[in-house]
């Protein structure tokens, strides 16, 4: 057994024998550098094994050109361990109309190109050649969500499993403690082979004998019928978010060929008590010292003086991939572990008083939605907060406030915000205003974001978010409680265009309601078909999993443009495309001098049905002649140019509009 000295984990051959090893139980591979943080991965495996006494070595960002890097840190005992990083590489790589990204906040100095794309399947690849005998297992996010047969966007057809790509020997999906501890432990007593991971929930496997199946199985259309039919494809995907909850889960079987993919079914989530464990680990919370020289991790910026505080989401939005990998089950720490984190923040040299976060997947969630989660599991076909909130639905923010007020007793705290994924159709389920006030009063610095994503209901019904009018009387609650405590704080939407369902009709209503209230976003998210999503399964198949019916896909990148233009319609470089976009939909009315017009004609410019109203000699050609909408416009601009949505926009900031915004904050 591993003795713990302190301190960050071995990253060579030199750091390994200071320690007095000669060898490592684990080579821990990752695509990110190496920051030891309970917000990344890496670091809270890498833990969870030095504390169950094995020892672990770290190769971070290995050279992917050979296997040099693997085999200068010698052969591991038991196994080398692979992920990609906190992101998945391509979405890393890669924005959603696959244009290539130039930085990368997970590697020294933001630089890119640090990692490979499809990092886990190469990673694994090399490292096979270094140890030809040594079992490979994966996990993380990346290889999480492709565990199955799969549509890949990048490459615009079905891929086998990451396991067959990869050869590796098994797979931990999801929240990975639980399971590596088990796979160690199998390893330890000398198992190979499907046997180290046919017991152990949150894993995958490859097996040629249907014996090796040790839970209750459903079998789904094999990699064969999925490449060749795309109805298959989302019949497939429909069973294995069916089989994702951890009590009434089965083991999901789909041939590959003549092998059989076992998904046995999700770990049992962590107790309170665990989560404390986990999170208590002697994390040093920043990036190797070696980083140091070339500008640290830009990563570790708005995680090192954050807190998590729980794990799953029972939100169900159908393009996110948390319910396939966290889970709709809600875990939570208690009050006593997250305040002595905070505790230790406080006293870090770096800190400056502000506690970024206390979150998570999302932030007001304490546990679970109903009492039935907790013996019967959750609802197969039902969803707690869509189309509106369940009837058992326990809406109560009271622990959760209770915790950030313990938090803000902290000596040398003088902030505590709450900036991450906060469910605004859960706070509108609880009829009591006193987190709302308290956290408009104590937890935001200027702006709250929050996701309504779209205002069509046709649009969030595919999406499977509540209809706007829950966002439209959560903002009136908003503005009501800042009002009531004489605050001037803006609310930072953050949209979708082009989700599949969405049509250009939609999206010509989303831009009527910013016209109307006066704000245009400066990002704008793309729809981004990432695996494992049930949003993703709509795109390429062309139905939609939970019912099989038809559903509008815009696929072309005119069409695509199209309805993201339309919600930056003010935009001078996208003006010829909105304009096409409303010929398009028949929207000729919204080309005019009319104060409801979203485009203003230039001279020699002729369309039918013009409004006949001049633009006001005031405000001059192309704006709002309603001189008592400038204000909210010019304020709700301001707010939006913080808002970072990955993966969309551009910020396009004048050193003037800043100062002007930091003056106005």
């Amino acid at each position: 057994m591993a003795k713990k000295t302190g301190g960050f984990l071995p990253i060579s051959k030199e750091d390994m024998v200071s320690r007095g090893w000669y060898y490592c139980d684990f080579l821990l591979v990752t695509g990110d550098a190496y920051v030891d943080h309970p917000s990344f991965g890496t670091a809270v495996i890498s833990r969870v094994l030095e504390d169950a006494g094995y020892r672990v070595a770290i190769l971070s960002q290995p050279d992917f050109r050979s296997e040099a890097d693997f085999a200068a840190m010698g052969q591991p005992r038991y196994a080398v361990l692979i992920n990609s990083g906190n992101i998945d590489s391509m979405v890393a790589h890669y924005t959603a109309s696959k244009k290539r990204r130039h930085d990368d906040s997970y590697s020294p100095g933001g630089v890119g190109g640090k990692r490979p794309d499809r990092a886990v399947t190469v990673y694994a690849k090399l490292a096979r050649r270094a140890f030809p005998n040594t079992p490979i297992y994966l996990g993380g996010l990346e290889a999480s969500l492709r565990r199955f047969a799969h549509y890949d966007y990048w490459a615009d057809h079905i891929m086998p499993s990451i396991l067959q790509d990869a050869g590796a020997d098994g797979l931990m999906f999801g929240m990975g403690e639980k399971s590596v501890l088990e796979i160690a432990a199998n390893l330890k007593a000398g198992k190979r082979g499907p046997d180290v991971c046919k017991q152990v929930r949150g894993t995958a496997y490859f097996t040629k004998n249907a014996q090796d199946i040790s839970f209750p199985a459903v079998w789904c259309p094999s990699m064969e019928e999925t490449v060749e039919d795309k109805i298959k494809y989302a019949e497939s995907v429909k069973i294995q978010y069916a089989q994702q909850d951890h009590i009434t889960g089965k083991a999901i079987v789909q041939k590959h060929g003549h092998r059989l993919l076992v998904q046995n079914p999700p770990s049992i989530p962590l107790t309170t008590e665990e989560m404390d464990w986990v999170y208590g680990l002697p994390y040093e919370r920043t990036y190797h010292p070696s980083y140091e020289a070339v500008g640290g991790v830009p990563a570790i910026a708005e995680v090192q003086f954050s807190i998590i505080h729980n794990r799953g989401c029972f939100g169900g939005c159908n393009f996110c991939s948390l319910a396939f990998h966290q889970g709709r089950y809600i875990s939570s720490r208690s009050h006593e572990s997250v305040v002595a984190e905070g505790k230790r923040i406080a006293q870090h040299p770096d800190f400056k008083g502000y506690i970024h976060d206390v979150g998570g997947p999302t932030a007001n969630f304490r546990f679970p939605a109903c009492k039935k989660q907790e013996t019967q599991g959750l609802c197969q076909n039902k969803r707690c907060l869509f189309p509106k909130a369940c009837g058992n639905l326990r809406a109560d923010h009271s622990d959760y406030l209770k915790l950030l007020r313990q938090l803000r007793e902290i000596p040398g705290v003088k902030k505590v915000f709450v900036r991450s994924g906060l469910r605004y159709d859960y706070m509108m389920a609880d009829d009591n205003d006193e987190f709302f006030l308290e956290l408009v009063k104590y937890h935001i610095s200027g702006q709250l974001k929050v996701a309504p994503e779209h205002m069509s209901d046709h649009a969030l019904y595919y999406m499977g978010k509540p209809s706007f009018d829950v966002y439209r009387r959560f903002k009136e609650r908003y503005e009501r409680i800042n009002a009531k405590l004489g605050k001037k704080q803006y609310l930072v939407p953050y949209l979708m265009s082009s989700h599949p369902g969405a049509e250009l009709s939609d999206a010509v209503h989303l831009a009527e309601y910013l016209h109307s209230i006066g704000y245009m976003p400066q990002q704008v998210q793309d729809f981004y078909p990432t695996p494992g999503t049930l949003s993703t399964a709509m795109y390429y198949s062309g139905v939609d999993p939970r019912t099989m019916k038809p559903v509008y896909v815009a696929k072309t990148p005119e069409e695509k443009e199209m309805q993201r233009a339309l919600l930056q319609w003010r935009r001078p470089d996208k003006r010829a495309i909105v304009i096409k976009a409303l010929l398009q939909a028949g929207r000729e009315d919204l080309i005019g001098y009319g104060k409801e017009c979203l485009i203003r004609p230039r001279p020699n410019e002729h369309f039918a049905h013009l409004h006949t109203e001049k633009p006001s000699k005031r405000h001059g050609r192309g704006r709002n002649t309603q001189p008592s909408r400038r204000t909210d416009r010019t304020t709700d601009r301001r707010a939006a140019r913080t808002s970072n949505r990955s993966g969309g926009g551009r910020r396009d900031q004048k050193s003037n509009q800043k100062k002007k915004y930091t003056k106005h904050r």
